[in-house]
């Protein structure tokens, strides 16, 4: 059995990385937040003395109601009407920093993270010089993001196997998130690596029983802070064993996304569902044996106000039992 370092207090490191990225805004309780129609909060915090905090993607929330489109600060107030305690910010390559922050202001609610799906097309690890810099302005963006809205992170792909060799993507890459990381650290910010299917730190197709070493290896090489895990739950069950994943990763593993996953049909399921055989008790022994204390996620189809509720309800399912 592989042995990794043990970490120290990751409990502490997540708070104090959790306080740092408040600090943009002035110390204020969700329920201290005016009515709407009274003016905006100076700050939006989220629920106090929870270990671990739900959250949706923006994404996931609709953004129609009827022919209406419904601005973000309407829906961000419904991933709360669901019961939310906040939400991921994953469109922020389409807002400024200012209108995340009046939009997390106006209506109440935390948004503790924020992403920009260019990171798909737009990679770190591209072999020209010109897309790297555009990927690299893009992190930089939702860094300013996450920190004027009054989150603490930036979930990232750093890249796809298909633009080279392992050792000079994963080259390339580093280069350009290192270049980001005294601006991650002066806002406050950790940039968090997300485990999906891009042929990268693991075998796409290997077998069911792999470890996530490369990706330890991978988060290690920075030796900073302010570089972690967005740990995907669903996205590598097909891979490996997420107990052992979280074990293995104990401090680094600072955020959770969350989706089902079935290996018998070897597609993603709904979250506790009949078909999602993900071994979720095992997930919640792993979690408590690192102290986590922190946000989990769900990335999965979303919808309106019903729907955020089943998906909040699958999640504490999942992850509380």
């Amino acid at each position: 059995m592989n042995t990794y370092p043990s970490p120290v207090s990751r409990r502490a490191f997540v708070t104090s990385t959790l306080t740092l990225g408040a600090t943009a805004l002035a110390v204020r309780p969700v329920a201290a937040a005016e009515a709407p129609g009274s003016g905006p909060a100076e700050a939006v915090l989220p629920p106090a003395g929870k270990r671990l905090l739900l959250s949706c993607k923006l994404g996931m929330i609709a953004d129609k109601a009827g022919d209406r489109k419904l601005s973000v600060t309407e829906r961000l107030q419904m991933a709360a009407e669901a019961g939310f305690d906040g939400v991921d910010f994953d469109d922020a390559g389409s807002y400024t920093a200012a209108q995340a922050r009046d939009a997390v202001r106006t209506s109440g609610v935390f948004v503790h993270n924020a992403i920009n799906h260019a990171h798909w097309e737009v990679r770190l690890t591209d072999p020209r010089p010109e897309t790297r810099a555009k990927g690299r302005a893009n992190l930089e963006h939702c860094l300013r993001v996450s920190h004027a809205a009054g989150g603490s992170g930036v979930l990232i792909v750093v890249g796809r196997g298909a633009d080279g060799p392992a050792e000079e993507i994963e080259a390339r890459c580093r280069a350009e998130i290192r270049a980001c990381l005294p601006l991650a650290a002066s806002l406050g910010q950790m940039i968090l690596f997300e485990n999906v299917w891009n042929q990268m730190m693991y075998d796409h197709d290997g077998g069911p029983e792999q470890g996530p070493e490369r990706f330890v290896r991978f988060v290690d090489s920075f030796q900073s802070p302010w570089v972690g895990m967005y740990y995907d739950i669903g996205n590598h069950w097909k891979y490996g064993q997420p107990s052992e994943w979280i074990r293995a990763f104990g401090r680094r593993c600072v955020k959770l996304d969350v989706k089902g996953f079935s290996r018998a049909k070897n597609k993603f399921v709904e979250i506790t569902g009949e078909d999602d055989d993900l071994p979720w008790a095992q997930v919640r022994a792993a979690l408590a044996d690192i102290g986590f204390a922190g946000w989990a996620t769900a990335e999965v189809g979303g919808g309106g106000v019903e729907r955020l509720k089943k998906l909040r309800e699958q999640m504490q399912k999942a992850l509380l039992g």
